[in-house]
């Protein structure tokens, strides 16, 4: 028919892969202590997000004696489409967990433990009881432990952040992850503002806490997206921020737009450093908790920002 629309058919080919670039290239976890590691984590029947995060850096940390304990089971409420921790209906909760990692915190001797869970979005206030009792279970039993907690939104929920802060942590962290304009895509049931509000929230709560978050890139964003996130968390009074690559850990979850390149890392920490943080740890294979001690020593007191 005259003047109708011609339709122009494109043939699919398979996605283009993208060779990973030589400083992504993680060493295989191997040795002593990572093996050891391993068969304790099994003997306490703990989780840890190293390994049910696919974390790139685990053969490097585990081989320290570091390594970051998931508590709350190992099965997510959310369907992130970043994450490699498994979806679906959790367990009820296990309320000796928290003696448990205390007990494996002390059998490694940790000077600086961390401690995330997986989202819990059917008890948000037993999920905040489990990160509370942990705190004070460790210190019962590694009095000078230093103890860093990598906490969900708990849906916004103030009295469950309450819960936490009056454990008294040292460290609390909660991930921004990507710029806003992804958010629906990439963090299923989380709101940009909701982080925003939760860590403006823990320096109100508790004067004094030191705060932390964390941002991927590769995901699509652009680099005054992530400028504005900056300042975003720096005038929410963030102290530690963390930059690094998204890795995608299986063809179910979302692609890698591309990776950035070590020069790009030292610009956005040029560009953080701006917004007022104490301490910035930007690099391709940075996660949450790498190097989580030597943060929190940046941020004691008597410390200065880390500007090179």
């Amino acid at each position: 028919m005259a003047g109708a629309p011609q339709l122009v058919q494109i043939a699919l080919g398979p996605p283009i892969r993208q060779p990973k670039p030589e400083w992504l290239r993680a060493k295989a976890p191997t040795g002593e202590n990572f093996h050891n590691l391993k068969k304790l984590a099994r003997s306490f029947a703990l989780h840890t997000v190293c390994e049910s995060a696919q974390c790139p850096n685990i053969g490097e940390c585990w081989n320290q004696g570091t390594a970051t304990f998931m508590l709350l089971g190992d099965i997510c409420t959310r369907r992130c489409g970043f994450c490699a921790v498994p979806k679906g209906r959790p367990a009820a909760i296990d309320w000796g967990e928290p003696r448990r990692v205390a007990e494996a915190v002390a059998t490694l001797g940790l000077k600086h433990a961390v401690v995330t869970s997986v989202n819990r979005d059917d008890d948000n206030f037993g999920g905040a009881r489990i990160f509370a009792e942990t705190i004070r279970e460790i210190r019962e039993l590694s009095p000078s432990c230093r103890i860093e907690v990598l906490i969900p939104d708990f849906q916004g929920l103030d009295d469950a952040l309450r819960i936490v802060l009056q454990a008294k942590p040292d460290v609390l962290n909660h991930n921004t992850e990507t710029v806003p304009r992804l958010y629906r895509v990439v963090r299923s049931g989380a709101r940009y503002e909701r982080t925003l509000r939760l860590l403006e929230c823990a320096k109100k709560f508790s004067p004094g806490m030191v705060t932390k978050s964390g941002v991927m890139v590769g995901l699509g964003e652009t680099f005054s997206e992530l400028v504005e996130v900056f300042r975003d968390l720096g005038s929410r009074g963030v102290d530690i921020l963390t930059v690094g690559q998204y890795l995608r850990p299986s063809r179910d979850h979302l692609p890698i737009a591309r990776f950035y390149c070590p020069d790009e890392f030292r610009a956005l920490k040029d560009e953080a450093l701006r917004f007022g943080f104490r301490h910035v740890e930007s690099g391709p294979l940075v996660r949450s908790s790498y190097h989580a001690h030597e943060q929190a020593e940046a941020t004691s007191p008597g410390a200065h920002a880390q500007v090179c």
